[in-house]
C-alpha cells in the first residue's frame, strides 16, 4: 500500500507539468487565430496597397538584416537553455546571475549588429539587390527600419526567455491582442497616407515592433524580479554561453543560408516578383507553422526541466508525443491548404501570383518534416553539448545553399530550390535522431517506428479520401469546404486510429469523457 501510494505521489508532478502544457497550448492557440485571422486579412490590404513588386523589396530587404541578425538567433537559443536549466534546478540566485550576463552579452552583440548593419549590410542591399531604380532611396529607407527592428528585438530576447522558462504562456495571448490592433492600424495609415506607402510601411512596421517589445520588457521586470538587470561578470559562465552560443551560431548561419540565402539567389536569378511570391508562400506557412510552434513553445520549457531533473523517461515520452502532435498538427490544417490552395489564395488575395501554388505546397511539406525533429533538437540543447548536433545538421542546411546556386545556374526554375530544400531537411531529420540516440539514448528504431513511420502513415491514408473528392467533384465552393472538411475529419480520425499508441489512445478518450462529464453536471445544475 505505501509503494502505492509512493507511486501516485511521484506521478504528481508528471500529471501536473501535463495539464500545464496543455493549460499553455489552449492559450497559445486562442491567441495564435486570433492574430492569424487579422494577419491574413492585414496581408491582403498590405499587398494591395504596396503591390507585387514594392512587396517583394520589403521581404528581401528585411531578409538581409535577418542574414545579420544570425548571432541573435544563436544566443537566444542559449539564453532559453540555461534560464529554463536554472529554473528547472530551482536556483533563481542562478537564474538572476545568467540573465544578468546574457543581457550584457545581448548589450554587445546589439552594438556588433548595429556596425555591421550600416556598413557590411547597407553596401550588399545597394550593390547587390535586384531593385527598380526608382526604388531604391524607398528599399534603404526600409532597411534601416528594419535594423532598428532587429536590435529592438535583439534586446528583448532575454526578456522573452523568462517568460518561455516560467511557462507564463497567457502574457503571450494579451500582447497577441495589442499585435492584432497595432496592425489594423497600420493598414488603416497605409490606406489614407498621401507618402510613399513602402517607407510608411516599413516605419509603422518597426514603431510596433517597439512598443511590442516594450510591453514584454515591462511585464518581466514588474513580475519576475530576477529579470531586473544589474551588471553581472562571470568569466566561468560567459565561457560557457558563448562556447555554447558558438556553435549555435553555426547553425543558425546554416538557417540563414537555407532562409534568407536562397531568398536572395532567387532575387538575383528571378528579381523581386518572385521574392513577393515566396514571401506570400511564407506568410501562408506561417499560419501552419503557429500550429506547431504555440503547441511546441509550451512543451520546450519541460523537455529541459525534465533532462535538469534527471527524469529521463518522462523526457522521452514527451519527446515522442511531442513529435507526433505537432506533425498531427500540421497534418490538420496544412491538407487543405496543399489540395485547395488555388481557391483559398485566390479567395484570400484576389489573384495568384506566378509559383505560388507550388511554393506552398512544398514549403508546407518541409515544415511538417522539420516539426518531427524540433522536439529532438531540444533534448539534445538541453545536455548542453551540441557540438556534433550543429556542425552535422548544419553542413547539411549550408549545402542548400551552393545546390539550389548550381541548378539556377543550370537554368532550372526556383521550384527546384525549395525540392532540394525538401530532400535535406528528410535527412536532418535522420540526422537528428542518430545525434538524439548517441547522446541522450534516444532509441533510433523505435522512434522511427512509433513516430516518423505513422506519421507518414497517417498522411497517406488521412489524404486519400479528400483527394478523390477534390478531382470527382465539380470546381465550387460547395466542393471547396466539402473537401476542407474532409480534411479536417480523414485527419483526425487517422492520427488517432493509427497515430496514436494504446496509452495515449486511452488518455484522450479519459480526458474527453471527463470533459463531457463536466458539461452534464453543469447542464443539470442550470436546469
Amino acid at each position: 500500500m505505501k509503494k502505492i501510494m509512493e507511486r501516485q505521489d511521484s506521478n504528481k508532478p508528471v500529471a501536473d507539468n501535463n495539464k500545464r502544457i496543455a493549460k499553455n497550448t489552449l492559450i497559445l492557440y486562442i491567441r495564435m487565430f486570433l492574430v492569424m485571422i487579422i494577419s491574413l486579412y492585414t496581408s491582403r490590404v498590405v499587398l494591395d496597397t504596396l503591390g507585387i513588386s514594392d512587396f517583394g523589396i520589403f521581404n528581401v530587404v528585411g531578409g538581409v538584416v535577418v542574414m545579420m541578425n544570425v548571432i541573435n538567433s544563436a544566443m537566444s537559443v542559449s539564453t532559453q537553455r540555461y534560464l529554463t536549466f536554472e529554473l528547472g534546478k530551482r536556483d533563481l540566485t542562478q537564474f538572476k546571475k545568467t540573465f544578468s550576463m546574457c543581457m550584457s552579452i545581448f548589450i554587445c552583440l546589439s552594438i556588433l549588429i548595429f556596425i555591421l548593419g550600416e556598413t557590411v549590410g547597407l553596401w550588399f542591399v545597394n550593390t547587390y539587390l535586384v531593385i527598380p531604380e526608382e526604388r531604391i532611396v524607398a528599399a534603404n529607407w526600409v532597411y534601416q527600419f528594419a535594423l532598428l527592428s532587429c536590435i529592438f528585438s535583439l534586446l528583448n530576447n532575454p526578456y522573452n526567455a523568462a517568460i518561455i522558462s516560467h511557462e507564463r504562456m497567457k502574457i503571450y495571448a494579451y500582447i497577441g491582442m495589442i499585435e492584432v490592433i497595432l496592425k489594423l492600424c497600420i493598414v488603416y495609415v497605409l490606406l489614407i497616407v498621401p507618402t510613399d506607402r513602402l517607407i510608411t510601411y516599413g516605419g509603422l512596421t518597426f514603431i510596433s515592433s517597439f512598443i511590442i517589445t516594450s510591453i514584454y520588457r515591462w511585464y518581466c521586470i514588474r513580475n519576475f524580479k530576477e529579470t531586473l538587470y544589474t551588471f553581472y561578470w562571470d568569466k566561468v559562465l560567459f565561457i560557457r554561453l558563448l562556447s555554447y552560443s558558438g556553435w549555435n551560431l553555426f547553425g543558425s548561419l546554416s538557417g540563414v543560408a537555407k532562409g534568407q540565402g536562397l531568398n536572395i539567389l532567387i532575387n538575383i536569378f528571378f528579381g523581386p516578383s518572385v521574392n513577393a511570391a515566396r514571401g506570400i508562400a511564407y506568410q501562408v506557412n506561417g499560419v501552419v507553422h503557429s500550429f506547431f510552434s504555440n503547441f511546441y513553445m509550451a512543451v520546450r520549457p519541460q523537455i529541459t526541466k525534465y533532462y535538469a531533473q534527471g527524469n529521463k523517461e518522462e523526457m522521452f515520452k514527451l519527446i515522442f508525443s511531442s513529435s507526433k502532435m505537432a506533425f498531427f498538427l500540421i497534418l490538420l490544417v496544412s491538407m487543405p491548404l496543399i489540395i485547395e490552395a488555388p481557391v483559398i489564395i485566390k479567395l484570400w488575395l484576389g489573384q495568384i501570383p506566378d509559383y505560388v501554388i507550388v511554393f506552398i505546397r512544398l514549403i508546407i511539406m518541409i515544415t511538417a518534416i522539420d516539426s518531427m525533429s524540433t522536439p529532438l533538437m531540444t533534448a539534445i540543447h538541453a545536455t548542453g553539448d551540441n557540438r556534433l548536433y550543429q556542425f552535422t545538421v548544419g553542413i547539411i542546411m549550408i549545402m542548400t545553399l551552393p545546390i539550389s546556386y548550381l541548378f539556377l545556374k543550370l537554368g532550372y526554375s526556383p521550384i527546384s530550390v525549395f525540392i532540394i530544400s525538401l530532400f535535406l531537411s528528410l535527412l536532418s531529420l535522420f540526422v537528428r535522431l542518430f545525434i538524439a540516440k548517441k547522446q541522450l539514448g534516444v532509441p533510433f528504431w523505435k522512434y522511427t517506428s512509433q513516430v516518423v513511420l505513422r506519421s507518414f502513415f497517417v498522411a497517406l491514408f488521412a489524404v486519400v479520401i479528400p483527394i478523390w473528392m477534390y478531382i470527382s467533384m465539380p470546381r465550387n465552393m460547395v466542393s471547396t469546404v466539402a473537401v476542407c472538411m474532409a480534411c479536417a475529419i480523414s485527419s483526425m480520425c487517422f492520427a488517432f486510429l493509427i497515430g496514436l499508441d494504446k496509452e495515449e489512445k486511452v488518455m484522450i478518450v479519459a480526458y474527453i469523457k471527463n470533459k463531457v462529464s463536466k458539461l452534464i453536471k453543469r447542464d443539470d445544475r442550470i436546469s
